[in-house]
């Protein structure tokens, strides 16, 4: 397993994260979330070993990652990160990018193994493309996939889909979880978006205040939010007698003690999002269809 123990970094005289322990099972996958410049990519880039801790350990199975002092080469042959800057070879194409780690001794296993995993990002008919010819979207695929290719033990995945457009990002995210699950490869991905978790992690880390403020099952951050930054990250939300409740959870009923005049209706596509207030403050809450403005409505809580 990865295991963080006491885990302190800044840049210069400014504290980044502060003493974090978790660990990582074998196998598991962990989404690390937060708002920008809470650490996420910071600590992505100290479990690779792109940086020397000022404090603390990190160790994969019995290894110590270290960082640049102790190694000449940063990284870990078992270990590969994806960061947001690609760094892939732009004259050459997608297949010998992929392919330019895998020993050339076997031809035919380095081949079937590039197709494999052309076909995992859904770049097969680019394959003989130049990677300066590629849209930034197909560049990070390509470098998912380059990753992939001598299947590390652990993947430290950085905004892995942030650059794919709408029409590719939800069958490429399936087919990489997919696949990572296959080959029980451990996952850590910091992101942003609920739609790389939902459904594909196991655990939830939320970083604010250089700490962590919660770590736990998705399931379980999702159903009790303890505060509103882990609401926040997964829908709309209210504070309603000091609890918090998502939108889904209030439903118009004919009459209750919770009142609210409508301001507006957004379609969302299956539903309508309602901004109304309440109590002088704004309210939120879906509903089947569109309501009218200054109307009155009464709503329930429905956990």
């Amino acid at each position: 397993m990865l295991q963080v123990k006491n885990l302190s970094f800044s840049y210069k005289k400014t504290k980044i994260l502060d003493d974090l322990n978790f660990s990582v099972n074998t196998g598991e996958h962990i989404a690390v979330i937060g708002e920008s410049g809470s650490g996420k990519t910071t600590l992505l880039k100290l479990l690779y070993g792109e940086f020397d801790l000022n404090h603390g350990n990190v160790y994969w199975k019995e290894e110590e990652i270290l960082g640049p002092k102790h190694n000449l080469v940063i990284g870990y042959d078992f270990m590969k990160h994806v960061a947001q800057e690609f760094d892939l070879m732009p004259y050459i194409s997608v297949e010998e990018n992929i392919g330019k780690f895998l020993s050339n001794f076997f031809p035919k296993e380095k081949k079937e193994r590039t197709e494999e995993l052309l076909d995992v990002v859904e770049l097969s008919a680019f394959s003989k493309t130049k990677v300066k010819l590629l849209s930034g979207g197909q560049k990070q695929r390509v470098a998912l996939a380059r990753a992939l290719a001598k299947q590390p033990e652990i993947m430290l995945l950085d905004e892995p889909f942030s650059h794919i457009d709408n029409f590719k990002k939800q069958s490429l995210r399936r087919r990489v979880f997919k696949y990572l699950r296959k080959e029980n490869i451990t996952c850590i991905v910091a992101t942003h978006d609920k739609n790389d978790v939902l459904g594909f992690a196991d655990r939830m880390m939320l970083l604010n205040n250089a700490k962590i403020e919660s770590n736990d099952t998705v399931e379980h951050l999702f159903k009790q939010p303890k505060t509103p930054l882990v609401a926040s990250f997964f829908d709309e939300y209210n504070i309603i007698n000091n609890d918090i409740i998502y939108a889904h959870q209030l439903k118009v009923i004919e009459k209750s003690d919770i009142e609210v005049k409508v301001v507006k209706s957004y379609f969302k596509g299956s539903y309508y999002l309602i901004e109304s207030i309440y109590e002088n403050k704004t309210l939120f809450f879906e509903n089947n269809e569109a309501l009218t403005e200054e109307q009155s409505i009464f709503l329930k809580i429905s956990k």
